[in-house]
């Protein structure tokens, strides 16, 4: 059986209507993620270089206003996490958002889909060992070279990605939890600085700074839109969870709770941080390409606690590139199993891992060691946008999938999902409206317009591939849009009509 058979409507509910998707097991892979794994994974898919890194850029050029701007992008990524949550109930499969648009919209739009989100995390993986890579020089000074670096770090991941999921479960939760203590720490010193006024920063720390560096918006709201290609990166990678559910061991009680976790996330890790870090250090003193929270420990006179927080935004980079060799395996395994990518993908290890597929991922991964080997002043910024739009564009199909399966269950034709979007269709063309404002201001912004430049390229290889594959394979499921409605198959499980 084809994936697209394997994953069809099955009713793990005992007839209550839910319409759940395979089990891990079914697809090949093992149900080794437990609950502790996948909350952490959840709260540190949202704690990543962008907040760490990319936070200092925006800093400089929208000064207080940042935190404004987090906070409303952050209620955008709970809209999309709730639209993805409602569609995760109704069929919850590894393939996620890909066999969504599969479904909903169209067997090109599942094909750009998994390719698009595999290109992401390939792209996001560049970028986070690059980050990882700067991060080592606050120690070696130059004394290394920073593509060696990237190097080590990209080989190391892809050898523990090679041993078990539980072993990838295990590192994302631990350096999670790395992340969420040093955050909650960085926020209780500031508290204690604004209080007692401790350290070199006690007498000039003051809530004050926030609106008295020249205003809330210091460089006018124009800034502080351009900076929202910045803020939508620090959040991309929270859809994670989604890629997961083939793989958690209790899909149904376990990613409900982890999506609910979302908004106190945004609020504790990236609003009250800020707040606190530019209480206690004026917006003035941060510059591009330092970490915020590096430079406000060495502004506070505290230098081991920029040692200490240079370490936990190392560990914030390698969680996130070990998300990307783990997500980028299961992705063209999804592609392969459905016909739209090379079938020697589908090859799994005795352990349920996708050997190939992380292989050839991790390879990709390899480019970024060139590029910090040519531009390491720049590699951080010449990959950001390119990450960004891939990114964008697998929330904006969960968005999509989400308001016309909504569209189909109000009329009947689906069951409804027992984890419905709150205030959908409306909170969902939202969000879209949002992104769409993104994207343009990507479009005025010259260090990002390269990757708009880049997206119809990506588009026609896409375009080109997909008409080759379908023309070889013309009555694959995948090349043919599902119908509603559920027929038994051979071996007497239930599958979707085609």
């Amino acid at each position: 059986m084809t994936s697209v058979q394997v994953e069809e409507h099955h009713d793990e509910h005992g007839g209550n209507g839910v319409v759940q998707g395979s089990s891990g097991e079914g697809e090949g892979y093992q149900r080794g993620l437990g609950a502790r794994q996948i909350q952490m994974i959840a709260i540190g898919g949202a704690i990543g270089t962008g907040l760490f890194l990319g936070a200092g850029k925006a800093i400089h050029k929208a000064g207080p206003s940042l935190i404004l701007a987090y906070a409303i992008a952050g209620l955008v990524i709970f809209f999309i996490m709730r639209a993805l949550g409602e569609l995760l109930m109704y069929r919850a499969v590894s393939g996620s958002f890909a066999e969504y648009a599969r479904e909903f919209i169209g067997p090109f739009f599942g094909f750009v889909t998994g390719w698009t989100y595999w290109l992401f995390w390939v792209v996001t993986g560049i970028t986070e060992v690059t980050a990882a890579a700067q991060y080592m020089q606050y120690w070696t000074h130059d004394s290394f070279p920073q593509w060696a670096y990237a190097l080590v770090f990209t080989v190391i991941l892809y050898g523990a990605n090679l041993i078990s999921v539980k072993l990838f479960g295990e590192l994302e939760f631990w350096f999670s939890m790395v992340k969420v203590t040093a955050i909650i720490g960085m926020i209780l010193i500031c508290v204690g600085i604004l209080t007692i006024g401790f350290s070199d920063a006690g007498d000039t720390a003051t809530v004050a700074h926030l609106w008295n560096q020249g205003g809330f918006f210091p460089n006018g709201i124009g800034s502080t839109l351009m900076t929202l290609q910045i803020v939508m990166f620090a959040f991309l990678a929270v859809e994670l969870v989604g890629v997961t559910a083939g793989e958690s061991k209790d899909p149904k009680t376990v990613l409900p709770k982890a999506i609910n976790t979302v908004p106190w996330r945004i609020a504790v890790f990236y609003v009250g941080a800020l707040i606190m870090i530019l209480s206690v250090v004026p917006w003035t003193h941060f510059q591009p390409g330092v970490s915020p929270f590096v430079a406000a420990f060495e502004k506070m006179g505290l230098g081991v606690g920029a040692a200490i927080v240079n370490f936990v935004v190392l560990t914030a980079a390698l969680s996130s590139c070990n998300s990307g060799m783990y997500s980028t395996g299961r992705m063209l395994r999804d592609l392969a199993l459905n016909g739209q990518g090379p079938k020697f993908f589908t090859r799994l290890t005795k352990n349920g891992l996708p050997l190939i597929g992380t292989t050839a991922s991790a390879a990709f991964m390899l480019v970024g060691v060139w590029i910090n080997y040519q531009w390491p002043g720049e590699a951080f910024n010449y990959v950001v946008s390119f990450a960004t739009i891939s990114g964008m564009w697998a929330w904006i199909m969960i968005l999509c999938s989400q308001i016309r399966y909504r569209r189909k269950a109000d009329r009947g034709e689906l069951p409804q999902s027992t984890f419905k979007a709150p205030g959908a269709p409306y909170t969902s063309w939202f969000a879209l409206l949002f992104i769409g404002m993104v994207i343009v201001m990507m479009g005025i912004d010259k260090d990002a317009r390269i990757s708009l430049y880049a997206a119809p390229f990506w588009a026609a290889i896409l375009g080109v591939s997909y008409l080759v594959l379908k023309k070889r394979n013309p009555q694959a499921a995948a090349f043919n849009k599902r119908k509603t409605g559920v027929a038994a198959s051979s071996d007497g499980g239930p599958v979707a009509k085609d």
